[in-house]
């Protein structure tokens, strides 16, 4: 939500939230190379619609998530640490901005492995805790190496910076 517009009219939307007791939940990725790459490819299939011609963000079949998965973007590696950077400066932006919202933060990655991140969503709600299902099957599951045409070139730009820590991921 942060990338996308939120940040554009922010003390009106704080004051608004604020006003009508509204609960924000932040989510966000940890790994924001992984983040770029999910982005590379929602692009490439914004524009080739590899499944029946329809583009699909998210999916909800193994053979659809395996479709998706086999394009694998080259990253422009002058412009990755500026655009990381820039991923992160947003985010930090964001979470000032509406700090005075009543709000917490999610890490799409603890949605995925963490059994027990969405009945901490459910009781910052004020909701019954329930045990949640989803039918969204995740499209990038293999490692970063296996995900990027130009991997090495990421590796070589990411290496000696503060982004390294993110090469595993």
């Amino acid at each position: 939500m942060c990338l996308q517009g939120l940040m554009d009219y922010p003390d009106e939307i704080v004051d608004y939230l604020i006003k009508k007791g509204v609960m924000v939940i932040f989510l966000f990725r940890r790994n924001t190379l992984r983040r770029l790459v999910s982005v590379l490819a929602n692009d490439h299939d914004k524009k080739t619609k590899q499944l029946n011609g329809t583009h699909k963000a998210h999916v909800h079949s193994q053979e659809e998530a395996e479709i998706l998965a086999r394009f694998k973007p080259e990253v422009d590696v002058s412009s990755l640490i500026p655009s990381m950077r820039s991923a992160e400066q947003s985010m930090d932006a964001c979470l000032r901005r509406f700090r005075a919202t009543r709000h917490m933060i999610l890490y799409y990655e603890d949605v995925i492995r963490d059994d027990n991140a969405l009945s901490r969503v459910q009781e910052f709600l004020g909701l019954p805790v329930r045990r949640l299902s989803s039918r969204h099957v995740k499209i990038h599951t293999s490692p970063l190496p296996d995900l990027v045409d130009n991997w090495e070139d990421v590796r070589r730009t990411l290496k000696p910076t503060e982004f390294a820590r993110l090469l595993d991921g």
